[in-house]
């Protein structure tokens, strides 16, 4: 049981042994650094339920816990924060509870938890993926790890939109301009190629508004009139009737583009249990509409049009089906959201990994499934995150202005390659070690620079900022890694053996760091709770200088006595089994030797 969990039960019985009251929560936050203590009850929240001095009630609290708990040795009351000084040997006893488990920290998952499904990157198939599809992975992907991490099964996957106009103008143009190049004739990736049709296309439509507006029309009119988007869109009609020609020509097209993904998904270190292909899924929904229309969640328009009216939960009418019949996104995403319950029988929720552009769409479409009777539906979660800025501005695919994925993570090892090389620490390293090691600094800097921010916020992302070995960085985070390693292959000792209480005399920094351990389960609960990486990134940087400040103040391998150098050789793993753990769920590798 953990510390929290023992006090807490204690406080309660204090407040009720003491003032004939019942709390149904205690409130702990850290002791702060000026204050004597290891943990804080903070006493304000009980006055809901216990009326009087906040310090006099602090100190018969306090008196009630001296007297009735072994773990608490002392106590100071300032204003209404109860401090509470613990005894050493909890925290021995506490560190030789875990220093054995390997996954310390995380949850098996169990039957009655239902699982969850997240869903992740979904990109277009008419481009390569960019710098913002690389967010939108890294965030799904270690969202997913945590949640798996914190006891519930977890099926990734996406939605790949694989179908629609923009894919039609990709085609459109090779078939114009590709002389038949593939993928094998000119070297490129597949999605690399078919993304340069897509600005081939847009570069065209250009310069043929540009003629229709020297002959006067607006431009307004020569948008809609411009001869490539009429081809565009009649490919897409042909496409829709199934024309032979045409879905040969988009398999092909679109054959290359997966290849493609596949190895930035690879070289990004992100997977997927499964896939759905919006080629499958577009005419999904149009029953529940039916079924909607019969129990009065919808209404038909005197055009025909199925509506869904949300002025009542302060949104606003919603259209699902066209007057001529034909779905909208909406219609389709109701439908894909039940497939996939019915798919998997054991999903009781979905997180879904969109930019916030589409906060509003998520709104609708869950309160729409509410309204349906589905009661899954509460256990629906837009994980909506800000974009991500270059020192340079704004991205635009259509211009091709964006900063390729693959490019960017080779420009990632690049930049690590470069620093590694002026700090000069890698002798002896052979050539594949150091490109394994340059590759490894390099992805988990963007990977780590990019997770530590709360993901509703925009990031300014500057490659070279990230790959430092100083500060709250991946790198630095690696490095101190590394250097536990290079300590217990020095070690010498075996740390296999338990030591008791009485043999081992705590030092305040051994103090620090154990009680930053034992806040990692719960870490883990809250970031799974929050859909929030950034917590599980900014509590292995909280425990590294914790680390950092024990390496610096205690001699390790050159303690006075055998057991204090078993205890430390073993508190350094501890910590770099949790650094690795913690990282692994970031989807950031951790290297033995830096």
């Amino acid at each position: 049981m953990s510390l929290q969990n023992i006090l807490e039960q204690h406080v309660k019985q204090a407040v009720n042994s003491i003032y004939s009251a019942d709390l149904q929560s205690v409130e702990f936050q850290a002791t702060r650094k000026e204050f004597a203590g290891d943990i804080t009850v903070v006493v304000f929240p009980m006055l809901r339920v216990v009326k009087g001095n906040p310090v006099q009630i602090g100190e018969a609290i306090g008196n009630y816990l001296l007297e009735n708990v072994t773990e608490v040795e002392g106590f100071n009351v300032v204003k209404g924060f109860l401090n509470l000084e613990i005894q050493a040997s909890y925290f021995v006893n506490y560190f030789n509870s875990i220093k054995d488990q390997e996954t310390f920290g995380f949850v098996n998952a169990s039957a009655e938890n239902k699982a969850v499904m997240v869903e992740y990157s979904s990109p277009n198939t008419n481009k390569p993926l960019h710098l913002g599809h690389i967010r939108n992975n890294l965030l799904g992907y270690s969202v997913a790890e945590i949640i798996k991490a914190s006891g519930k099964k977890v099926y990734k996957t996406q939605i790949i939109n694989d179908r629609g106009i923009h894919i039609c103008k990709s085609m459109l143009a090779w078939q114009r301009f590709g002389n038949a190049e593939t993928p094998e004739s000119t070297g490129l990736k597949g999605d690399k190629l078919v993304g340069n049709y897509y600005v081939k296309f847009d570069q065209e439509y250009k310069k043929e508004i540009a003629a229709l507006m020297a002959e006067g029309k607006t431009e307004d009119e020569a948008k809609k009139e411009a001869p490539i988007l009429i081809s565009a869109q009649q490919m897409l009609q042909k496409w829709e009737a199934g024309d032979k020609d045409v879905v040969t020509l988009w398999e092909t097209m679109n054959g290359w583009v997966y290849k493609g993904f596949d190895e930035t998904y690879k070289n990004l270190g992100v997977d997927f249990d499964n896939l759905y292909f919006e080629s499958e899924t577009y005419l999904l929904g149009k029953e529940f509409v039916a079924e909607g229309l019969k129990s009065g969640v919808f209404f038909k328009k005197e055009d025909g049009s199925v509506w869904c009216d949300l002025t009542a939960d302060g949104l606003d009418e919603k259209i699902v089906l066209r007057s001529d019949g034909t779905a909208v996104y909406m219609t389709q995403d109701i439908g894909t959201a039940i497939q996939r319950v019915k798919d998997y029988p054991d999903v009781g929720g979905m997180v879904y990994t969109v930019g916030n552009e589409q906060e509003y769409h998520f709104q609708v479409l869950f309160l729409i499934i509410k309204k349906l009777g589905f009661d899954w539906a509460k256990n629906l979660f837009h994980l909506s995150y800000g974009m991500v800025d270059l020192p340079s501005g704004k991205m635009k695919s259509r211009e091709g202005t964006v900063v390729d994925a693959d490019d960017l993570i080779v420009e990632m090892a690049d930049t690590a390659k470069t620093i590694s090389e002026d700090l000069g620490k890698l002798e002896g390293y052979t050539d594949q070690e150091k490109t394994d090691l340059y590759k490894t600094i390099g992805l988990g800097a963007l990977k780590y620079y990019i997770l530590k921010v709360d993901p509703k916020k925009r990031i300014l992302f500057d490659p070279k900022d990230s790959i430092d070995f100083q500060g709250n960085t991946g790198p630095f985070i690696q490095y101190t890694y590394a250097r536990i390693q290079s300590i217990l292959r020095k070690a010498g000792v075996d740390a296999t053996v338990t030591l008791s209480a009485d043999q081992v005399a705590l030092e305040d920094k051994e103090r620090e760091l154990i009680k930053q351990l034992q806040l990692f389960p719960e870490v883990i609960q809250q970031a799974a709770t929050n859909h929030s990486p950034a917590l599980i990134a900014n509590y292995t940087y909280d425990l590294v200088k914790a680390f950092n400040s024990f390496y610096q103040n205690v001699s390790i391998l050159g303690a006075d006595t055998q057991n204090e150098i078993v205890f430390r050789v073993q508190l350094s793993q501890a910590v770099a089994n949790t650094i690795k753990n913690a990282f692994s769920l970031l989807g950031v590798a951790v290297p033995e030797r830096m």
